[in-house]
């Protein structure tokens, strides 16, 4: 009864305030927005949610910078990057980088940084960014050597925003001062905060690459999605995101605004445990695991209840991922064929399993169950927040569960396919075939072997059928029309790209 009563709320907000034109802040050159939850902690290293990690996007800089469109690395605090061999690589420092507070960047500060965030006793959290370096020396005093425990083919996505680089006498004289009060050399600045409620950046003057085109940003915490709704269309605020399929065709109606679609790495997936209850499930027998990939119209649930510019998708990856490949075993859309398949493994009459739910909204997963039972495969759903889902199912004690993931942003096969395949916690079907080929494609650098593996391994994720893929997500923000500006493909917001039309 939920969605509806939503429904109902945003239409009255709608109606009621469609009429008025979004003042766009073009006056004074500031961009308002609103997130809906608090980051916890405005240090980079120490956050976890998009909001808060975007904002730290805003202040910080990392060494290189990726490009979102053609995936090439580039300068950002170091001019370039030179592969000594596979475990090592180079970085030429720029000597003109100053912190927020006017301290120059000195070769130092990038040493403390990496060499501190990579220490076992700091906790980053995501370790995944910082656990491949062994150590960053000094060539000189200009130039930089991070030097990996193993090869690691991911080095220049993390050395790309995902390691920002501290001022190492402010963060060493107080860690918390910075998840309060950031200080580092991006393209802004914090200069007013009321935690938990209001964040205003201005354009860091002193910045040393390309200057933003917006002058300030004012970050706002509204929780309650209907305020933001009156708010973007009485013109208190220029962009909201994350905005539902339904919320989202209603604001196209609407003249003084614009519904931006993006696609992003995030999927949806339902996997499917083999070794559920010692390997005595249905879901043992492979037929039974292709049955169900074949009783589900995706295509049908996605253009009905996903929308935007989510696709389908039939290998456990996002295909924009590098490794993610195309050739894989794909199923169609055919209850016939699932009967028949069930018929094949023993189960003329059918069987019955439970569906645990952890992220996706229970309608998709509703439609999908009627969508199955028509091929004689019953579903108990069970809903389960999400810590408890995945605890669950790392311990094999659930039989499907269906959930999302964002790879982290990272356009690498690495962060979703060998994330679910490799022997992992999240690997229920622990082929040791899929192990082994991703273990060679995530230790080298070699992307041709890389790439040849990741597609080895997704051919027998889709064969054997261990998931069920279904769609990479699309996310919906809506703008004042004045604005030009779009989230990237990584879910990241990157507030520096904006400009008033």
């Amino acid at each position: 009864m939920q969605p509806t009563r939503t429904v109902k709320l945003v239409s009255a907000a709608l109606l009621a305030l469609g009429v008025h034109a979004a003042q766009a802040n073009k006056a004074d050159n500031s961009l308002n927005i609103a997130f809906d939850a608090a980051p916890a902690t405005l240090d980079a290293y120490k956050e976890s949610d998009r909001p808060g990690l975007a904002l730290a996007r805003m202040v910080f800089s990392g060494l290189l910078q990726k490009n979102q469109d053609t995936g090439e690395f580039g300068p950002a605090i170091a001019t370039g990057y030179k592969f000594v061999d596979d475990t090592t690589i180079e970085l030429p420092i720029r000597k003109d980088v100053k912190f927020h507070d006017g301290s120059l960047l000195t070769i130092d500060d990038v040493l403390y940084t990496l060499n501190l965030v990579s220490s076992e006793g700091y906790k980053a959290r995501f370790q995944n960014q910082v656990a491949w370096i062994a150590k960053a020396e000094k060539v000189s005093d200009d130039t930089v050597r991070i030097k990996m425990k193993t090869p690691y083919p991911l080095a220049l996505e993390m050395l790309s925003e995902n390691l920002p680089i501290y001022p190492r006498k402010y963060y060493e004289a107080s860690q918390s001062d910075m998840g309060a009060k950031p200080i580092g050399t991006g393209p802004y600045r914090l200069v007013e905060s009321q935690p938990g409620s209001r964040y205003v950046y201005e354009r860091y003057e002193d910045y040393f690459g390309p200057k933003p085109a917006v002058q300030k940003l004012v970050v706002r915490v509204l929780p309650d999605a209907n305020t933001q709704y009156a708010e973007l269309l009485s013109g208190g605020l220029d962009w909201i995101w994350r905005v539902p399929p339904d919320v989202a065709k209603r604001m196209e109606k609407q003249p003084a605004v614009t519904v931006k679609s993006s696609s992003i790495m995030r999927i949806s997936y339902i996997s499917l445990n083999p070794r559920f209850d010692d390997g005595k499930s249905p879901l043992a027998k492979q037929q039974v695991r292709q049955a169900i990939n074949h009783a589900i119209d995706r295509e049908a649930i996605r253009r009905a209840l996903v929308g935007g510019a989510s696709k389908v998708i039939n290998a456990a990856c996002n295909p924009a991922q590098f490794g993610c490949a195309s050739d894989v075993q794909t199923y169609k859309y055919d209850p016939a064929r699932a009967k028949q398949l069930l018929a094949q493994a023993g189960y003329p009459n059918g069987v019955t399993l439970d569906l645990v739910i952890s992220a996706p909204p229970r309608a998709i997963l509703d439609a999908a169950a009627a969508q199955m039972a028509q091929a004689g495969i019953k579903l108990n759903l069970v809903e389960q927040q999400y810590g408890t889902a995945m605890t669950n199912w790392r311990d094999g004690k659930i039989a499907m569960l269906s959930s999302n993931w964002g790879s982290y942003g990272i356009a690498d096969a690495a962060l979703s396919t060998s994330n679910f395949f490799r022997g992992g916690p999240d690997d229920q079907a622990r082929n040791p075939e899929i192990i082994k080929y991703l273990e060679t494609a995530d230790t080298t650098v070699d992307r041709e072997l890389r790439a040849k593996n990741y597609g080895a391994a997704q051919k027998i994720v889709a064969e054997q059928a261990y998931w069920v893929p279904l769609w990479n997500h699309s996310l919906n923000a809506v703008q004042s029309k004045d604005l030009n500006f779009s989230v990237d493909g990584d879910e990241f917001p990157r507030f520096y790209k904006a400009s008033w039309n």
